[in-house]
C-alpha cells in the first residue's frame, strides 16, 4: 500500500530525513519507531504532504504522490492523526469529527461514519455538544483518531498517540488502535512507547539520525538485543 524508497524531507536547511526506506501492506499495522529527533514525525509529515520531500520517492497505493497536496491525499484514502492531536478547540466534539469528513467520499457517507466512531468511542457520543478544549487528555486522543477515521482512510498515520496519557487511557487506546487494524484499516504508528507498539504491530522500523537502523518482524525486534538495550531498557 504505501512504499518509501529513499526519502528525505527536513525544514528550512535542516535535513531531518535523509534516507528512509520503508513498506507497509495492506491490512498491516507497522511500526515505525526511534528516539527523539530520529525523524519519525518528519517521515509522517512528508507522507502526508505537510511538507515538501527534498528526494526519494513515495509511493501510496501504485501512484506516486511525493508533491501532492494534503486534500489529495486524503482523497486517495490518507489519513493523518498528528502528535498532539491538534483539534479545534473551540468546536464542539460532532463538529471535529465532521471536520475530517471533507472528501466528497466520506462527506457522502458521514452518517453512517458517525455511527461506526460513536461504536468505537461511547465516551465522544456522550460528549457529543461539548467543545474539545474541555475534553480530557484521553478523550482528547479519541476524538483525534475519531476525526481521522472519518476520511475513512484505506491507510491511517497515527503519529504518538499514547503520548502524554495516564497509563490506563493508553492501554485503551492501544486497545482501539488494534480494533481499529481488525476492521481492515492499514496502519503505519509512531511511538515512543516501544513495548506496546511492537505487541501491537506486525513488523517494524527503528529510525536513527534520518534513517532506517533496524527492521524487522515483531519477534525479531523484541529479540533483538540492540533494541532491548536501547528501546526496552532491558
Amino acid at each position: 500500500m504505501l512504499t518509501l524508497e529513499g526519502l528525505a524531507a527536513g525544514y528550512g536547511d535542516l535535513l531531518a530525513v535523509r534516507s528512509v526506506s520503508l513498506e507497509v501492506r495492506e491490512g498491516e499495522c507497522v511500526a515505525l519507531i526511534g528516539a527523539n529527533g530520529a525523524g519519525k514525525t518528519t517521515t509522517l509529515r512528508a507522507i502526508s504532504g505537510l511538507i515538501p520531500v527534498r528526494g526519494g520517492r513515495i509511493v501510496f497505493r501504485g501512484q506516486s504522490v511525493a508533491g501532492l497536496s494534503p486534500r489529495r491525499l486524503v482523497e486517495l484514502g490518507l489519513a493523518h492523526v498528528p502528535e498532539g492531536r491538534q483539534l479545534f478547540p473551540s468546536l464542539s466534539v460532532r463538529e471535529n469529527l465532521e471536520m475530517g469528513a471533507r472528501a466528497p467520499e466520506a462527506r457522502a457517507r458521514r452518517r453512517t461514519s458517525l455511527d461506526a466512531i460513536y461504536a468505537l468511542f461511547p465516551r465522544l457520543r456522550e460528549r457529543e455538544p461539548q467543545l474539545a478544549g474541555t475534553l480530557s487528555g484521553g478523550e482528547q486522543q479519541m476524538l483525534a483518531i475519531g476525526r481521522g477515521l472519518m476520511a475513512r482512510p484505506r491507510l491511517l498515520l497515527l503519529d504518538e498517540p499514547s503520548l502524554g496519557l495516564a497509563p490506563l487511557m493508553v492501554r485503551s487506546i492501544f486497545e482501539i488502535v488494534e480494533t481499529v487494524g481488525r476492521q481492515g484499516t492499514t496502519i503505519l504508528l509512531v511511538e515512543q512507547n516501544v513495548g506496546r507498539a511492537l505487541q501491537l504491530c506486525q513488523r517494524g522500523y527503528v529510525l536513527e539520525n534520518g534513517e532506517i537502523a533496524v527492521t524487522g518482524d515483531r519477534d525479531a525486534l523484541l529479540g533483538s538485543n540492540y533494541v532491548r538495550q536501547a528501546y526496552l531498557g532491558i
